[in-house]
């Protein structure tokens, strides 16, 4: 598997960010990087196109990150110590609804919309590097990732109070 090493070595450190990006704890960002490149290890005959790795790899980290999430949600013991004011859950309440919708508006564009959005936002990745992965110009990328995000405030504004 010498083809897997060499895409490990190339994207690990690109999934580590990608990861410590969504969870903003390093430590939690490495274990779930390490678990992202076993469930691909598991399924790499399933990557018809090496090129588009980098990809393939973000949706599996993604997925990771959204697995391990709902489990600590089921999980999460009440801690006694904290006394929130009532505004302070309301701000929480509603900025969680927000967010939760705009994620559901981003898993039902799509593709390449949704890829090219996650790549740029969650991963940082430039539009000049998404052209390349997707053998596009990079006009079409940045079209592209225009059109994603308008499709999500457009999908937003029709169903929240912005």
């Amino acid at each position: 598997m010498a083809e897997f090493e060499q895409i490990y070595e190339a994207n690990q450190g690109f999934i580590y960010k990608f990861l410590l990006n969504h969870c903003r704890d390093a430590s939690l960002a490495e274990e779930l990087t390490q678990e992202t490149f076993f469930k691909a290890y598991m399924n790499f005959q399933s990557l018809r196109d090496r090129e588009k790795a980098p990809a393939w790899l973000c949706q599996i980290a993604r997925n990771t990150y959204f697995a391990w999430y709902q489990q600590q949600k089921r999980f999460r013991p009440l801690d006694e110590n904290i006394e929130l004011a009532h505004g302070d859950l309301e701000e929480m309440a509603i900025a969680k609804d927000l967010s939760d919708a705009a994620m559901g508006c981003l898993e039902a564009l799509d593709q390449p919309y949704k890829e090219v959005l996650m790549l740029t936002v969650f991963g940082g990745v430039s539009l000049k590097e998404i052209s390349r992965l997707f053998g596009k110009s990079e006009s079409w990328a940045r079209v592209t990732f225009y059109r994603a995000k308008q499709k999500i405030l457009d999908n937003m504004e029709g169903n929240y109070e912005l």
